[in-house]
């Protein structure tokens, strides 16, 4: 499904029960994405980009990844709206403390920006790295969104 927001254009795809992508690019959309998920996910995000939701309840599954690549979106997912880590942080968080590149790469693999914040991970110095790729547009829209939370 790709809705336009003011992000610009997303795209989302699920399977029959849970969200499972959201990306910035075009991406296939699954023959078996339950209408009613992506539906709720569309909502839930032009929700979320006009300031009316701080967290997200539609359904989603982290249907790929590896072990840590899965630990590192569950640690960013545990980080309060509003509220940003560094890299290294995330590191700690997950018992890894020397991974803080690895977090960066985990980071890009995100199969749910937005839902999954990988926008809330910030350099140590307290700059903006890297989003969807570190393209400028990517550091925009991360830069956006975390005015969006700050209110």
């Amino acid at each position: 499904m790709k809705f336009d927001t003011s992000l610009g254009p997303l795209w989302l795809d699920a399977n029959e029960k849970a969200l499972t992508a959201v990306s910035y690019h075009e991406i296939p959309e699954s023959k078996t994405a339950n209408p009613t998920i992506l539906k709720q996910a569309k909502e839930e995000i032009l929700a979320f980009l006009a300031g009316e939701l701080k967290s997200f309840t539609v359904p989603y599954e982290l249907s790929y990844g590896t072990t840590f690549q899965q630990e590192v979106w569950q640690a960013l997912s545990q980080i309060p709206y509003g509220e940003t880590l560094n890299y290294q942080e995330v590191a700690k968080k997950i018992g890894r403390p020397q991974a803080v590149r690895a977090i960066g790469q985990a980071n890009r693999r995100n199969p749910l920006p937005i839902i999954i914040p990988c926008h809330r991970v910030i350099g140590k110095n307290g700059q903006l790295t890297g989003y969807t790729g570190s393209s400028p547009e990517g550091l925009m829209i991360k830069q956006q969104l975390l005015e969006l939370e700050k209110g």
